[in-house]
């Protein structure tokens, strides 16, 4: 019997990667079930009666989301902090950030940036873009679909605001809002962010001398020491200080070093409540895997820092130990006892300009 012969227009079926429910390629396991696990009818139900209750509250395009928060603001807190469906992530994002708003009276912007604009910073953003979220399909292509949207968001607004220009730590946040939503989205998204549209800006996080990120690290330092005591005496012993271990903290807000189910739920807060989910995640982390971390010394714990056990990185037990712990008023005292030291933001930024 003749063999059949492949026809040259015939295509070859290639193997897909298997990837997780975000994108992510999987690493291979041993588990047996073909690294699957079918979800429940009951879980299912329950995930859909909360999507129907999310787009009640949305509203059409989010025509009713402003009216609503305005009228039942704990309620949703109290859902955002449970985890906003991932379907309507994206919108969710936009209204809460404020992004939404600034799209609209900026028509045209973004495609003036990209399109007509050229930046100092295009080798630099193109030199790290793999490096951003290498492990995800919508990035893993060599000047792909995921890595022009990066470099196009990256470049414009490396544009928009010349002073801060492009910093690494920035392509991680934008690849999460890419994920999530279009080009011109996820820009003013960034825009909304940086420039504080609902809360304190972020930009200080990125300028000359990262002004912000050195406050932070002070704020957490001294948080670390009045809240656990005896792992920041086990750090100052082994000179352990934040700089080493909690910076992407703030750079990135955890979505380079932590797990991205964990990320999103942490970024899911932190645009409705602002940057103090931030210390209290770190808080939170800290204080779980404390009697492991006092016991360290300083090369182990440098790692143990860096790689968290898996079980101290489900949302579901981490998270309502972090919205636990009250931190408001101490970080605007240790942000004036900070000022006090070393000058408003603004200051900061203009003394560093001026000895470079």
């Amino acid at each position: 019997m003749e063999k059949k012969r492949l026809d040259e227009n015939e295509e070859v079926p290639v193997a897909l990667p298997k990837v997780d429910r975000f994108g992510f390629v999987k690493q291979e396991t041993n588990s047996p079930d073909g690294l699957t696990r079918t979800r429940s009818a009951s879980v299912y139900e329950r995930e859909e009666r909360r999507i129907r209750k999310w787009r009640k509250m949305i509203g059409v395009g989010g025509s009713d989301w402003k009216h609503y928060v305005r009228r039942k603001p704990h309620v949703v807190k109290r859902r955002i902090r449970k985890g906003i469906p991932d379907c309507l992530r994206g919108l969710v994002w936009q209204l809460i950030s404020g992004s939404r708003d600034l799209l609209l009276m900026n028509p045209g912007v973004y495609e003036q940036l990209v399109i007509y604009e050229t930046s100092a910073s295009e080798l630099d953003i193109i030199r790290d873009i793999s490096r951003t979220f290498p492990s995800h399909v919508f990035f893993q292509q060599r000047h792909g679909p995921g890595q022009r949207s990066l470099y196009n968001v990256l470049k414009a607004y490396s544009v928009y605001d010349r002073d801060v220009g492009y910093v690494q730590g920035m392509g991680f946040v934008a690849g999460l809002l890419l994920l999530y939503m279009s080009e011109e989205d996820a820009f003013w998204l960034l825009v909304a962010l940086l420039k504080g549209a609902v809360h304190s800006p972020m930009e200080g996080l990125y300028l000359v001398g990262l002004p912000l990120v050195q406050q932070y690290l002070f704020q957490l330092d001294q948080l670390v020491k009045e809240l656990l005591p005896k792992l920041g005496e086990h750090f100052a012993q082994e000179m352990i200080n934040p700089s080493m271990y909690a910076s992407q903290w703030f750079i990135t807000v955890f979505s380079y070093s932590f797990p991205f189910h964990l990320a999103l739920r942490i970024w899911d807060v932190f645009l409705f409540e602002g940057v103090k989910i931030v210390f209290k995640v770190g808080i939170a982390v800290l204080k779980y895997c404390h009697d492991d971390l006092v016991k360290l010394p300083f090369e182990k714990l440098i790692h143990g820092l860096r790689n968290f056990p898996e079980d101290a990185m489900n949302p579901d037990v981490l998270l309502p130990m972090a919205y636990s712990i009250k931190v408001s008023k101490r970080l605007e005292e240790l942000k004036e006892e900070y000022e006090k030291q070393h000058g408003k933001l603004s200051e900061r930024v203009r003394s560093f300009n001026h000895v470079k």
